[in-house]
C-alpha cells in the first residue's frame, strides 16, 4: 500500500501540541478551507456526544466538498489507537466509509529539545480500482497541498 510522510518541527512543547491534537478542533484548524469540511457528529468510545478528548474508539462523522466542486462526500473517521508516554505520543485514525478504499493516517509526534517534531504518515489506497492503482505513485502529488498547509498552520497556531 502506498505511503506518504511529512515531517514539520514545531516550537512548541510536545503537551501543548499533543493536546491541540487530540480534539476536534484541532482537526477543524488544520483541515484547508479549500475543502469546505463540515463535522457532522463526533462519538466518544462510550457513546458521549462531542467528547473534549478524541479516546481510541472515538467516531468522526464529517463531509467535505473540496474546491466547492460536486457533491459532498461523507467521511467516517475511528480512532484505532491512541497513546502517549514520556516523550511521544501518536494516534491512528482510519477511514471506516469515505472516498477512499483505505486510508490509515498515523499522527506522530516527538519531544524535541522543548519543541516537537510532528509527522503525518498516511498509508492509502485510491479509488477507481484498477485504475487507482496506477495513479497511486502520484499520490504525494496531491497529498502534498493539504499536509504542507496542515503543518503550516501548526506551526501558525502553536509557536
Amino acid at each position: 500500500m502506498p505511503t506518504y510522510e511529512r515531517t514539520t518541527r514545531v516550537a512548541a512543547p510536545l503537551e501543548e501540541v499533543w493536546e491541540f491534537h487530540s480534539r476536534v478542533e484541532g482537526l477543524e484548524t488544520l483541515t484547508p478551507d479549500f475543502m469546505n469540511l463540515r463535522v457532522e457528529r463526533v462519538v466518544g468510545p462510550d457513546g458521549e456526544s462531542d467528547p473534549e478528548v478524541l479516546e481510541t474508539g472515538a467516531r468522526i462523522d464529517m463531509s467535505m466538498r473540496p474546491f466547492g466542486v460536486g457533491p459532498r462526500q461523507t467521511w467516517t473517521s475511528v480512532i484505532g489507537a491512541r497513546e502517549a508516554h514520556e516523550g511521544a505520543a501518536y494516534f491512528r485514525d482510519t477511514m471506516e466509509d469515505g472516498p477512499f478504499p483505505e486510508w490509515e493516517h498515523t499522527h506522530l509526534f516527538y519531544a524535541d529539545d522543548g519543541g516537537t517534531i510532528c509527522r503525518d504518515r498516511l498509508r492509502y489506497r485510491l479509488p477507481g480500482g484498477p485504475l487507482g492503482r496506477l495513479a497511486e505513485p502520484f499520490g504525494d502529488v496531491g497529498f502534498e497541498p493539504m499536509f504542507a498547509g496542515r503543518h503550516r498552520k501548526t506551526k501558525q497556531v502553536l509557536e
